[in-house]
C-alpha cells in the first residue's frame, strides 16, 4: 500500500512513519509533506496514493481546505490534536479521525477499516460484473478451421507484442482477435483474475502463490510461463479475496 503523510511536526511525522512500518511492513511512504502548498503541488504532480494520513492544522492553513478545493482521489485518515473538526473531516474523504498522540491500536483499526472497505466494494463490483452475460466458449482458428474451446478448458489468456493468446490447460495456444480488456468482460470474474497488464488467469491454473516485498504477490501457473507473474500491492488484497473464495 502506498501512503502519503501530510504533517508539519517532524517528530510526529517520524513517529507515525515508524508506527506504520511496525504495523504493516508492506506499506511504502511515498512522501512526507509539511505544508499545504507542498501537499497541493505533490498531489497535482503524482498519481493518488492508496491512503493519506493528514494533519488538519498546518503552518500555512487547514488541510481541509485542500480536500475541499481539489480532487484528492483516495481515502484520508485525519490525524490531529483537536477534536472539533471531526464532522468536517468525515465529509472530506475521511475514513477515520485519530487524535494525537496516535495510539497503536487506533492506527491498526484505521488500516483494518480501509481493507474491509476495499474488500466490500470489490465484492460488490464482482457481483455486478457477474450479472452481465458471460461466454461459455471461445471460437478460435486452427489452420483453416475454426474450433470452439469451452471456458473450463482454458488455463489463462495473455498479451504479448500486440497479440492476445488463449492457452488451454493442455498447453495448446491460440491467437485471438480481441484485447485482454474485452476478454476480461466476457469471462466470469469468480473464475478469471487480471493479475497484471499482460495476464488474465483462471483459478484452476494457479499452482502456487508466494509473498514478495511491499505486499506484492508472485503467482505460479500451470502450464508454466517463463516470466514472473507479479500481482501489485494495490491488487494483492483483491487477488487474495478472489483466490480464497
Amino acid at each position: 500500500m502506498n501512503v502519503v503523510i501530510i504533517e508539519d511536526e517532524a517528530p510526529a511525522a517520524a513517529r507515525l512513519k515508524k508506527m506504520l512500518a511496525a504495523t504493516a511492513p508492506g506499506i511504502e511512504v511515498l512522501a512526507v509533506l509539511d505544508t499545504l502548498a507542498g501537499a497541493t503541488a505533490w498531489l497535482r504532480a503524482n498519481p493518488a496514493p492508496d491512503l493519506i494520513f493528514m494533519d488538519i492544522q498546518l503552518s500555512d492553513g487547514l488541510s481541509l481546505d485542500l480536500v475541499r478545493t481539489m480532487r484528492v482521489g483516495c481515502p484520508v485518515v485525519f490525524v490531529t490534536a483537536y477534536d472539533e473538526y471531526w464532522q468536517e473531516a468525515f465529509a472530506c474523504h475521511g475514513i477515520d479521525y485519530l487524535l494525537k498522540p496516535v495510539k497503536q491500536e487506533r492506527l491498526e483499526a484505521a488500516l483494518r477499516k480501509l481493507e474491509e472497505m476495499k474488500e466490500y466494494f470489490m465484492t460488490r463490483f464482482m457481483g455486478l460484473a457477474e450479472k452481465q452475460e458471460k461466454k461459455d466458449k471461445f471460437l478460435v482458428r486452427r489452420g483453416v478451421e475454426f474450433v470452439s474451446i469451452r471456458v473450463e478448458e482454458i488455463a489463462f489468456f495473455y498479451a504479448s507484442h500486440k497479440l492476445v493468446c488463449l492457452v488451454k490447460k493442455d498447453g495448446a495456444k491460440f491467437i485471438l482477435d480481441q484485447s485482454l480488456a474485452e476478454i476480461e468482460k466476457q469471462v466470469e470474474s469468480a473464475v478469471f483474475f487480471r493479475l497484471n497488464r499482460k495476464f488474465l488467469v483462471g483459478r484452476g491454473a494457479v499452482r502456487k502463490v508466494s509473498a514478495l516485498p511491499k505486499s506484492k504477490l508472485l503467482v505460479k501457473v500451470e502450464p508454466a510461463v517463463k516470466e514472473d507473474l507479479v500481482v501489485s500491492s494495490e491488487n494483492s488484497a483483491a487477488f487474495k479475496t478472489w483466490f480464497g473464495r
